[in-house]
């Protein structure tokens, strides 16, 4: 078995659930008292969303090297970053380390193309939804046609993402607000939806959509174990 390196805490929330999915996948693949071989770098997500407010990417960056070379140090033999918008800076990382980085659009995509969806809405930070980082890689990895929704959406969709998921909260006002959103994606023509950001499925699945959810943090988790085991 392989060693996964984690970097995580963007937010603590999400690094928790990759922990969980990760152990017990393995387990349902090896039984007994298997468990995963885990590395993690959790860092202060207050730092990490000062300097994305502030675009200073660059300083993030640094922080996210340091944290990849520590896991690789350490021992990982390849590592995940535990967040979708973290991965604008996926190419920076992988320069620094001699260690594969497991991209979570990459483990995405590849979900996706065993179905036959063509049009994908795409639900994350405004960073996601609206830069090229992630949406330019399933377009051109993939062949995807991205969906994303409209400002006001977009900027809720965001808010509740800071201001309620990554603090732990759960309103379900803002799950009833998300099930619109997803519904006026399938009214462009959507034909499922990546949940891309890690906090999101803390609040949806799949019961609350009319087209297949693509949950992020659960495709990324199985990926990693696949590539361990």
């Amino acid at each position: 078995m392989k060693t996964i390196g984690l970097i995580g805490g963007m937010s603590w929330e999400s690094s928790a659930e990759y922990y969980r999915l990760i152990n017990q996948q393995v387990k349902a693949k090896l039984g007994g008292l298997h468990s995963a071989k885990i590395l993690m770098f959790s860092l202060d997500f207050a730092e990490i969303e000062k300097l994305q407010s502030q675009g200073k990417w660059d300083q993030a960056g640094e922080i996210l090297i340091r944290a990849a070379q520590g896991l690789e140090k350490g021992g990982a033999d390849f590592i995940l970053i535990c967040t979708n918008t973290m991965h604008k800076l996926a190419g920076d990382i992988q320069q620094n380390i001699s260690i594969p980085l497991l991209h979570i659009a990459d483990a995405t995509g590849l979900e996706i193309k065993k179905t036959t969806i063509k049009k994908i809405g795409l639900l994350g930070t405004k960073f996601t939804m609206e830069q090229d980082f992630y949406k330019g890689r399933l377009r051109d990895q993939f062949g995807f046609e991205v969906l994303i929704p409209d400002a006001a959406d977009r900027q809720m969709v965001h808010d509740v993402i800071y201001r309620e998921l990554c603090l732990g909260t759960i309103q379900s006002a803002s799950k009833e607000k998300y099930k619109k959103i997803i519904d006026r994606l399938v009214a462009k023509g959507a034909e499922g939806v990546i949940l891309g950001c890690t906090e999101i499925s803390l609040l949806i699945n799949q019961k609350d959509s009319s087209v297949p959810l693509f949950d992020t943090t659960k495709i990324h988790a199985a990926a990693a174990v696949d590539k361990a085991l």
